[in-house]
């Protein structure tokens, strides 16, 4: 079929995902909607190769939806320590705990419904309902977005709001004509998935092994990486911050909890201050002498560069920093709480 005829270009997605897409990641060949919605909320701005290991965990402890509602906060946390936007871990768990209680622990079958889900966004309230319930509905991830832009030449700015409106309506318009059969409809939607993420790449993409090439507008032009157009891009900042690392004589650490909203919202940590002296004017008078510099070190988040100055101080057994918030976490809890990155390094450094 050409692809460019009615249902051409769908229909050259499905024949090419059958044979050449991905097909054995850990959360295919599954109808499960709650494997698929983590998969989803977990590859939001993550790498599949950094979600395996992350995926494999989280399902070992936390298996059904019904699970993950039952779990607390801090395990949710734990498990998902080192993934970042730790927004989505929290959104996770209450979206988890909304399916239990307003769905009876049985995901919504139609995008429009999952939508009002905590967490849920339209392409991923698309991607659950195409993939586990055969809905035809259109996705729009980053990679999609790139494959369609690149495929019709849209070179609306995405930035602006009619313009994102605009691919929406030409991605439903991509879709498998109707009726479609389940499997068809989750190929597809998978299959744009997987162009966009192995053959339709942001740098050099894969054209001459891709089957819409043909019918590829950029491709035509010769400049497929001017598209998508977004004109409006997040400047990158920097900030430091100076880390209170206490330890008592038994290994404990002195953590507290991230105030939201904030860096690290709710995840359990260092005490942070602005500089020097306030971290020093936390410190008791008797206890500041002890007070020694560690090694400044970078921890880079998506748009901000955190500079981070440790500094460590070992006191006695009966010490308490109570004025900073928090408590003493023994070394044994370190791997199960939610910790930043850098933290995590620093306390469990041979954590995978």
């Amino acid at each position: 079929m050409s692809a460019t005829k009615p249902g051409g270009i769908a229909a050259q997605v499905v024949a090419w995902q059958a044979v050449h897409g991905r097909n054995s990641l850990p959360w295919q060949n599954t109808q499960d909607p709650y494997l698929v919605w983590l998969s989803e909320v977990m590859l939001q701005q993550t790498q599949v190769a950094t979600v395996r290991s992350y995926f494999a965990r989280f399902t070992a402890q936390l298996p059904t939806v019904q699970a993950l509602a039952d779990a607390s906060l801090d395990q949710v946390l734990g498990l998902w320590s080192g993934l970042g936007y730790y927004s989505r871990a929290r959104n996770l768990h209450r979206c988890a705990q909304d399916v239990v209680g307003l769905h009876s622990g049985v995901f919504p079958r139609s995008a429009e419904v999952l939508v009002t889900l905590p967490g849920i966004g339209r392409s991923t309230a698309a991607a659950i309902s195409s993939l586990c319930f055969g809905e035809r509905v259109a996705i729009l991830d980053a990679n999609v977005k790139r494959v369609i832009t690149r495929l019709l030449g849209f070179d609306g700015d995405l930035a602006q709001a009619a313009q994102e409106r605009r691919l929406w309506d030409a991605a439903t318009e991509l879709l498998p004509p109707a009726p479609v059969a389940a499997s068809s409809m989750a190929r597809y939607t998978q299959g744009m998935m997987d162009l966009g993420a192995t053959v339709c790449l942001p740098k050099k993409p894969l054209c001459l092994v891709c089957p819409l090439q043909s019918a590829c507008v950029a491709c035509a032009c010769g400049d497929p990486q001017r598209y998508p157009v977004r004109s409006r891009k997040l400047k990158r900042s920097s900030q430091s911050l100076w880390m209170l690392w206490v330890r008592r004589p038994d290994g404990a650490v002195w953590l507290n909890i991230r105030p939201t909203p904030g860096v690290w919202a709710g995840l359990h940590c260092f005490p942070l201050f602005q500089d020097e002296e306030a971290l020093r004017a936390s410190v008791p008078q008797s206890s500041r002498a002890a007070l020694q510099a560690g090694a400044t070190f970078m921890h880079v988040l998506t748009h901000k560069d955190l500079h981070l100055h440790p500094w460590h101080l070992t006191v006695g057994a009966a010490a308490e920093f109570s004025t900073l918030g928090g408590r003493w976490v023994p070394a044994d809890r370190w791997p199960s709480i939610g910790l930043p990155a850098p933290i995590r390094k620093l306390l469990v450094p041979d954590y995978p």
